[in-house]
């Protein structure tokens, strides 16, 4: 039975869209057949897989608004078992389009149904805000991951997140949980970031990702590249967390 898993953190800059096409990559890699949609305007995931977002005919958002189906839009990866739902700019009117719409909140779970048991694994990465996009993934989600950077202002927002979080569960989507939160950009040499990860446990206690995502050159290099930090510099110390939180994920998930 496919699984739907939403990325989501309001806050900018927080790894969420590296965390979403790492995991991606490292659960196909598994054997896993995973969907990556790039539910963000801003469209990095889909240029962190190598794809011109400019030049796409037709994106996430023809799918939203009814002109295409997923499987029409929907591009194979470089990564075996792996495909990107792709986005660009044109989403960005979608917080618009979707006001008209009747049941606008579940309209991504209505287009994303008819293929949801054709994959294991369907990502959303969420835009970083809680408008009507993030509300539509959260709807059409069956869990959550939110990437958590280990600074200082890290928990200021997550209060924002799971309120909504709450909202969605109580009103529109009773099945959802939070499936876990990651660990990002942590710098085992400073004592603010252990302090940040001290209280961020306090806080979500058994929810956390044991492995941490160091802050990496290599995992800020290989979206220029176009392909995921395993086909970037597969020894880094970026990749082996993301392979190590893959196997945790699908530990979580499937053991």
């Amino acid at each position: 039975m496919g699984k739907i898993i939403a990325f989501s953190n309001q806050k900018g800059g927080v790894g969420k869209t590296t965390t979403a096409i790492n995991l991606a990559a490292y659960v196909a890699i598994a054997g896993r057949k995973v969907m990556l949609v790039d539910f963000d305007p801003q469209g990095n995931a889909t240029s962190g897989y190598g794809i011109e977002k400019n030049m796409l005919q037709s994106t996430v958002y023809d799918v939203l608004m009814g002109y295409n189906t997923v499987n029409e839009v929907a591009l194979k990866a470089v990564i075996p078992n792996l495909w990107i739902l792709p986005s660009n700019s044109d989403l960005a009117g979608a917080e618009v389009d979707l006001v008209r719409m009747p049941a606008r909140e579940s309209t991504l779970k209505r287009a994303l149904a008819p293929v949801k048991e054709d994959y294991d694994y369907i990502f959303i990465d969420c835009p970083p805000s809680l408008g009507l996009l993030t509300l539509n993934a959260m709807v059409a989600c069956d869990s959550v991951i939110i990437p958590i950077q280990s600074e200082f202002f890290a928990l200021e927002g997550v209060t924002q997140l799971l309120n909504t979080f709450k909202i969605v569960k109580q009103r529109l989507n009773p099945q959802i949980q939070i499936n876990g939160v990651v660990l990002t950009m942590y710098d085992t040499r400073t004592t603010l970031s252990k302090q940040v990860t001290a209280e961020i446990y306090k806080y979500f206690s058994s929810k956390i990702y044991t492995v941490p995502v160091p802050r990496n050159i290599k995992l800020v290099e290989s979206p220029s590249f176009g392909v995921p930090v395993v086909l970037h510099a597969p020894k880094s110390n970026g990749a082996m967390a993301y392979q190590a939180l893959a196997k945790q994920f699908l530990e979580r998930e499937e053991g």
